[in-house]
């Protein structure tokens, strides 16, 4: 009687051992299942982009004028990254009236009375409309 006890005692830890150990999926057919493990792709921002973006279509009204692929009141920002980029010309100096209009000079009035709201923007305000702008070329 103690041989059998002592036998189904060792059994019993061995059992416990061996479930106590991983533990793996497996599929209806018996065959292993990997662990999915989520991954998560972060993108980053650029945080003047983040922020040119904001005061293009808040603060800044410039969508009353200017969409992305279409001529409004003023030109499309595509166009207008594609002709500031073949220039090497600066978004953030005409908005601050330091610079000519290169884009379509018809509508500078019209621009203009804008300005008092791009000049009252700090400088960095200034060149986060330009990195936003920029991107669409």
């Amino acid at each position: 009687m103690k041989h059998i006890l002592k036998s189904f005692a060792v059994f019993a830890l061995a059992i416990s051992l061996t479930n106590c150990g991983e533990k793996k999926e497996t599929d209806a057919y018996g065959n292993p299942v990997e662990e999915k493990t989520e991954t998560t792709t972060e993108t980053t921002v650029d945080p003047l982009f983040a922020k040119g973006q904001e005061l293009f279509e808040g603060k800044g009204t410039c969508t009353a004028c200017h969409k992305p692929d279409t001529k409004v009141i003023g030109p499309s920002i595509k166009e207008i990254a594609k002709i500031y980029k073949e220039k090497d010309a600066s978004i953030a100096a005409f908005i601050n009236e330091e610079g000519e209009p290169i884009v379509d000079p018809t509508q500078y009035e019209t621009m203009k009375t804008n300005f008092a709201i791009t000049k009252a923007m700090t400088a960095e305000e200034r060149k986060a409309l330009e990195v936003y702008m920029m991107s669409f070329e």
